[in-house]
């Protein structure tokens, strides 16, 4: 099976994210992978938004999480039974199938209940000469089991409680032998005995059935007429015609009402959990108009997915768009630190000390001798500039320099110039609409030991801005603190034009006095030379929290 394959970055993507996913998912397509698509795991921040803007490109879809679904492990093709359809259907059904379950439909495909095949057991170890005689069925079915055609009567769909003779004897033992029971309940099954059948007649049983497709005579025929008896003819010999009468009962007057399900749209784990407590071997899937949608059994919760992630600009799966556990990741592409899970097959694991995940996207074009468009060139030289911070971070690599002269003559832009532009269209802490999403634009959970703190970062011009949301921050930080149970949450606010941060901090108090960094305020630190959260911060917050 084909995947869908989703290149998607880390939640809160910043513009190297977004980049890095885009032109690598467009590298995958020149390279023949069609099911390849790019993914965002949150929602574009100010600069990437103008970003994408400026270059005319669509922004990647939208996953608010990958966790596996229902939908993603059914067969739709269920084999299932019509609620009147006679028992015969449904025991065919059985034996060409394999089945264990059937579900039992109504006339809309909304399930009116489950034949087990127990049930189906059951009903052939009854052995008691009256339950064997009893037939709870309609002329109608009677009628399609035995292949047969009214010569009297009609296809009657109303279900009856029948009991089944055969007229094998002779005419007084036979009358003899019905006496007992309310003609308007028995069914006689007999063949050319013309005594027979008109005795059953004149007693004025419900049906009468000729079997062997011998000729009834027109007065037989007439006088069932007359006396309102139903006169079916059917091919079949009397001992056929006995069995298949027996499966004429509608396959819902067997079937068990209750029955587990779980919708199409609901987590694999909520069907994991039914299949493996409830007792049930199979559980019916529904889809969201309550129509049936497939069975499920425990061999479902082995199928194969039908997507896969390829991780870009991260590593570790608490940055992961949620799900990302569940799924099987094909490839990582990442310039951060390791902190990835395991993998049950070997993959493309590629990471270097670089700058910008972009730098290794658009290394791997070179590798594969692809030329990135004009387009898609700009959008990760965007990528590299903003990471590096127009190359002013401590991040900055000489491959990363390389790459941007090489991605700017592809793209035909001046880079500094470029870099200017996207810095200036995004600096604004009011661009982001609220505290929180200039918290939450970029924020990352890193740890030590069996500390976890995080750590979001923005780029201003100036600081006035941030003195005057300094309050209204400290609450936003608050907030994720407390939502992601965290030991401290802090905020990077960095200046392009000073290469300077003030870093907003709320938590960790026992471990203020290992900063180092001047404190202008209380929760504010000045961290002058200081623009990689990656390569300065947060290291230096590891070293901080283990009380180095």
């Amino acid at each position: 099976m084909d995947k869908q394959i989703f290149v998607i970055g880390h939640r809160n993507p910043d513009t190297d994210s977004i980049a890095s996913a885009l032109a690598y998912a467009h590298l995958k397509r020149a390279l023949g992978d069609e099911r390849v698509t790019a993914a965002m795991a949150g929602n574009l921040n100010p600069q990437t938004t103008w970003l994408l803007g400026r270059l005319g490109i669509e922004a990647p879809l939208y996953l608010a999480d990958v966790h596996p679904k229902v939908r993603d492990v059914i067969q739709r093709t269920p084999i299932t039974v019509a609620a009147d359809a006679p028992l015969l259907t449904a025991l065919e059904q059985f034996h060409h199938n394999s089945i264990r379950v059937l579900p039992v439909l109504d006339g809309a495909g909304v399930p009116k209940g489950v034949i087990p095949l127990r049930k189906i057991a059951e009903r052939s170890l009854v052995t008691g000469a009256e339950s064997l005689r009893l037939v709870s069925a309609s002329l109608a079915s009677l009628a399609a089991c035995l292949q047969g055609s009214f010569l009297s009567g009609c296809a009657d769909p109303a279900v009856e409680s029948l009991h089944l003779f055969v007229g094998a004897m002779a005419e007084e033992s036979f009358i003899d032998r019905i006496s007992g029971f309310d003609p308007a309940t028995l069914v006689v099954v007999t063949g050319d005995r013309t005594s027979i059948q008109k005795a059953a007649i004149e007693r004025g049983v419900r049906l009468l059935v000729v079997t062997g497709g011998l000729p009834v005579t027109d007065e037989v025929v007439r006088l069932a007429e007359s006396r309102g008896v139903a006169l079916l003819s059917t091919p079949l010999d009397t001992a056929a015609t006995i069995s298949r009468a027996r499966l004429a009962t509608p396959a819902l007057a067997l079937a068990v009402p209750t029955f587990e399900s779980v919708s199409v749209g609901e987590p694999l784990g909520r069907l994991r959990d039914k299949l493996l407590h409830s007792g049930e071997t199979a559980v019916l899937v529904l889809e969201e108009d309550g129509t049936l949608a497939g069975v499920a059994t425990k061999s479902s919760l082995f199928a194969p997915l039908p997507y896969a992630l390829i991780l870009v600009d991260h590593n570790e799966l608490t940055q992961s768009v949620p799900g990302a556990e569940d799924l099987e990741i094909l490839e990582v592409i990442d310039h951060h630190k390791l902190g990835n899970p395991p993998t049950s097959n070997p993959i493309p694991f590629i990471t270097a000390p670089v700058g910008s995940t972009c730098t290794i996207v658009a290394s791997l074009y070179e590798e594969h001798e692809v030329e990135p468009p004009a387009q898609i060139a700009a959008l990760l030289l965007a990528g590299i500039l903003s990471d590096t911070v127009i190359l002013k971070s401590p991040t900055t690599t000489p491959k990363d320099r390389a790459t941007v002269a090489r991605l700017a003559a592809v793209a035909g832009l001046d880079w500094e110039a470029f870099g200017a532009e996207i810095f200036a269209a995004s600096g604004a802490l009011s661009g982001y609409g609220s505290p929180e999403r200039v918290v939450g634009s970029d924020f990352k959970l890193f740890s030590q030991g069996e500390l976890t703190f995080g750590v979001g970062q923005v780029e201003v011009f100036g600081f006035g801005e941030f003195n005057e949301m300094k309050a209204e921050l400290r609450q936003a930080l608050a907030a994720r603190r407390e939502k992601e149970g965290l030991e401290l949450a802090g905020l990077m606010v960095t200046d392009i034009s000073t290469e300077s941060t003030m870093f907003l901090m709320e938590g960790g108090q026992a471990f203020t006095r290992f900063m180092g960094y001047p404190q202008p305020e209380p929760h504010v630190f000045e961290m002058k030379g200081v623009m990689s959260r990656k390569k300065q911060l947060v290291p230096h917050m590891i070293k901080v929290l283990g009380g180095r």
